[in-house]
């Protein structure tokens, strides 16, 4: 059976996170991250035919060999000298220091605690599930995306010490994209370099672009992260990348001869101010020439990765560099430094981040692109103001799909889009009122217009027209409307109210012009889905998520990019998130075993359950205390496409016995009170109530007492209306019991081309299809709003406030009066 990703990374993370007990993140990390690269490895090249395998595992270096070691005493021992020192003497590009000692008590205690949790580890992985062998598409790195999403999780839990070895993957995509390598433009012998390359998510980025095998070559500090590095580039199939540990500023170890060697494309994360760059390194006299434009502070060490990576370019090369902003604007030697950057022509562009993204601080940063290539015809710099894109992720910000997109279109095509990006000319940045100074919010006004009070409206009343300008788009579109809504006033500027504000929302939905839109960008909509459904029906077993999601995604954006009033991007969002919410597993199954497994599509798992039976969940549903479950088609999908009648029935019993209940509640009301008729038959203290069982000894107590005959219909009623309920919940038990059966019969009989119906129009689209009805709602709810806001705000002026106000003091001072008070 093939893997979800979303099962596999949120089980692997629970799973591990569980076991972590009291280690520190940072620490336990290594240990997962190794256990998943060994498994990964031992599926995928333990039985390779290969000639030359990316991998060699020696006999007994398996996963499988680490599992025979259970219940040994000695499995920490032997598992570093029984199966990580063979794979290292067996694999040149392997290190040992890109392995956790599996035999540290300081780590993972002593004795018994140790043995089992280093069992608990290996157990978390002999899931049959976790099958690598067979379950990687080519171009669809689950593997390597499930490494990123654990780092990710370790980068979380680590703390802002810790987390310098991960670049969230949205930023390094955004790098990627930026410094402008594709498939057009790379071949085999395309180099990239990062000279502060952590886990190496990054040049991994770099590569996914190229869309090809090109050289990869990263340096980095801190040896177990190199490690880390050297497994995730394996995991992501690039065996030959070359990665090294070392201090990349005194002890670069990327030479041609005795000078750096140079890059076609070199990107880099470097740690932000490192206040230890020049230990060991003195700037004036460096080997390297990087420091010609001078020494960057001995504190402050951000320029100089900078002139690293210059140095590092070749003649034509590309780059891209994520910095704390003040490498912007701060002074002294990092200005003059800055000055000689802007006149080299080198700088390409600047984009600013919004703030806490990054795990290491929470500090907002800015990508400084770098571009060798016709940097003497350079008239300027394209700066982006991107820091108010992004969506809460917990305690860290994170840049959605729709923000990464925006940023890369107004980039590569440079788009000037008012308070977020523009074309910066060197004179501009030259000017003696700016000297330099690259600080975005000079050049770049990103704040919300203010919603300015307008005196004389208040005073003498109206709308002003410059308020009622501000929604021009909305005019552009429906200029009718305008007029529908609003009339000319006493005097100039000023305008007044056609319509009372519980008017004003019909009046825009049933507007011609505003039906005439709707029906546009729908029709926007159906034309992309006519275009895309012919693609998801091509998908099938072998085929590659990530392709079909980028084209179709693009597809939709370019779409709805000439749709009036409605932000693409935010279309384009919808999407991307409905992906990763559903569409994405579906398509992993489909591409793994096609729309149909055997006789049934996917498969229908009987699975025992304690507690009662429930309506479907989307995946599930039940049939007495069984429970069933497709992956990939609900079955409150088969219901609405097949069993409507029988799910009508269904919803009239509930309305009905939802009726039963209010009926008895309110007359429990009524009557329940300690003079009520039916005080005598309240059970509880709490939570009172009244069972049929009570009435009926009640009724048989008073028998014919004339004196009871209230106490008796009120009874009898209240029996009937117990009575009636308990009838209503048997049939409705029933009906659903016989819903179920029908929806578990039909399953196995859905063709190929009915599963394909289901998923495809009945799933994926009428989803999308909502969310676009969705924001077509919102336009006119914001539309509505700002008009309603505007007529309150304006309704009453000054003289007619006044006025009640005098009406109201003299009502006072008359009940004053009255009283015998006197009003001064």
């Amino acid at each position: 059976m093939a893997v979800k990703k979303s099962d596999l990374y949120s089980s692997l993370w629970a799973s591990c996170d569980e076991l972590r007990g009291g280690m520190d993140a940072s620490t336990y990390k290594d240990y997962v991250l190794f256990m998943l690269f060994i498994k990964y490895v031992s599926d995928k090249y333990g039985h390779s035919d290969d000639f030359e395998p990316p991998i060699t595992i020696p006999k007994g270096a398996s996963f499988q060999d680490m599992v025979a070691l259970k219940g040994n005493s000695e499995i920490g021992d032997k598992i570093n000298t029984q199966v990580i020192q063979p794979l290292v003497d067996a694999n040149p590009s392997l290190a040992r220091t890109d392995f956790p000692d599996f035999n540290d008590p300081n780590k993972l205690g002593d004795g018994d605690e140790k043995v089992k949790r280093l069992e608990n580890l290996i157990a978390i992985f002999q899931n049959p599930n976790l099958d690598f062998s067979g379950n990687r598409a080519e171009n669809d790195d689950i593997l390597g995306d499930a490494y990123e999403y654990l780092m990710r999780h370790f980068a979380t839990e680590s703390g802002k010490s810790k987390g310098q070895f991960y670049t969230p993957s949205e930023v390094s995509r955004v790098i990627a994209k930026v410094i402008g390598i594709s498939p057009k433009n790379s071949v085999s012998s395309t180099t990239a370099y990062d000279p502060t390359c952590g886990s190496g998510s990054l040049l991994l980025k770099v590569a996914s672009e190229a869309g090809k095998r090109i050289t990869l070559e990263g340096q980095e500090k801190d040896v177990t992260t190199a490690g880390l590095a050297r497994m995730n580039m394996i995991l992501h199939d690039f065996p030959t990348a070359k990665i090294v540990a070392g201090n990349t500023l005194t002890q670069p170890k990327f030479l041609e001869k005795k000078n750096l060697r140079t890059y076609d494309y070199v990107v880099a994360n470097p740690p932000f101010s490192d206040k230890a760059w020049s230990t060991g390194l003195t700037p004036e006299s460096d080997h390297y020439s990087r420091f010609g434009w001078g020494a960057p502070p001995a504190k402050q060490g951000d320029y100089a990765y900078l002139l690293h990576i210059i140095r590092s370019m070749k003649g034509t090369g590309k780059a891209a560099c994520i910095l704390p902003h003040g490498v912007l604007f701060r002074g002294n030697a990092e200005a003059v430094i800055r000055e000689q950057l802007v006149r080299s022509g080198y700088l390409k562009g600047i984009i600013g981040l919004p703030a806490n993204l990054f795990f290491g601080t929470g500090i907002p940063a800015c990508i400084l692109v770098l571009d060798k290539e016709n940097a003497a015809s350079r008239r300027g710099i394209f700066m982006i103001d991107a820091s108010k894109g992004f969506i809460k992720d917990g305690a860290k910000n994170r840049l959605r799909e729709q923000d990464v997109h925006k940023i890369v279109d107004a980039f590569t095509r440079a788009l000037e889009i008012s308070r977020y990006s523009r074309m910066v000319s060197f004179r501009e940045i030259m000017d003696p009122k700016n000297a330099f100074n690259l600080n975005l919010p000079r050049y770049i006004d990103s704040t919300e217009p203010e919603d300015l009070q307008d005196i004389d409206g208040h005073l003498r009343g109206g709308l002003p027209e410059r308020d009622i300008d501000a929604l021009a788009p909305y005019w552009k579109v429906m200029p009718r409307v305008r007029e529908t809504l609003f009339k000319p006033g006493d005097r100039p500027r000023y305008h007044q109210m056609r319509l009372t504000q519980a008017e004003v929302k019909p009046a825009i939905l049933n507007h011609p012009e505003f039906r005439a839109f709707t029906a546009t960008a729908t029709q926007v909509f159906e034309d992309w889905r006519g275009r895309t459904e012919p693609k998801l029906e091509a998908f099938t077993a072998g085929s590659h998520p990530k392709e079909l999601i980028e084209d179709i995604a693009e597809e939709l954006l370019n779409s709805f990019r000439t749709a009036p009033l409605l932000n693409p991007y935010d279309i384009y969002q919808h999407l991307m998130d409905y992906w990763d919410e559903a569409m994405q597993d579906d398509c992993y199954l489909i591409a793994n075993d096609g729309w149909v497994k055997g006789a049934q599509p996917r498969e229908i798992k009987q699975v025992k359950v304690k507690d009662k039976m429930a309506w479907p969940e989307v995946h599930d549903y039940s049939v007495g205390r069984r429970r069933f479950k497709s992956d990939l088609i609900p079955a409150s999908i088969v219901i609405g496409r097949y069993f409507k009648k029988e799910k009508a029935l269904i919803d009239a019993l509930d309305f009905r016995i939802a009726e039963l209940e209010q009926e008895l509640q309110q007359k429990m009301e009524e009557d329940g009170g300690e003079d009520g008729l039916m005080a005598e038959v309240i059970e509880g203290d709490g939570d009172k109530k009244i069972t049929a069982r009570g009435i009926k000894a009640r009724l048989k107590d008073i028998g014919r007492d004339k004196d009871c005959a209230e106490e008796r219909t009120a009874l009898t009623a209240y029996l009937d209306l117990i009575d009636q309920l308990a009838t209503a919940k048997t049939k409705r038990k029933a009906a659903e019991i016989k819903l179920y059966q029908l929806v578990d019969d039909k399953y196995p009989t859905l063709t190929e081309a009915e599963v394909k119906c289901l998923t495809i129009d009945y799933k994926w689209m009428d989803q999308l299809a909502r969310d676009v009805q969705g924001e077509l709602d919102r336009v006119s709810q914001t539309l509505t709003g700002r008009v309603r806001q505007l007529a309150e705000r304006y309704a009453k002026p000054l003289h007619n406030l006044e006025a009640e106000a005098a009406i109201l003091s003299a009502k006072v001072a008359a009940h004053l009066k009255v009283m015998g008070a006197s009003w001064n």
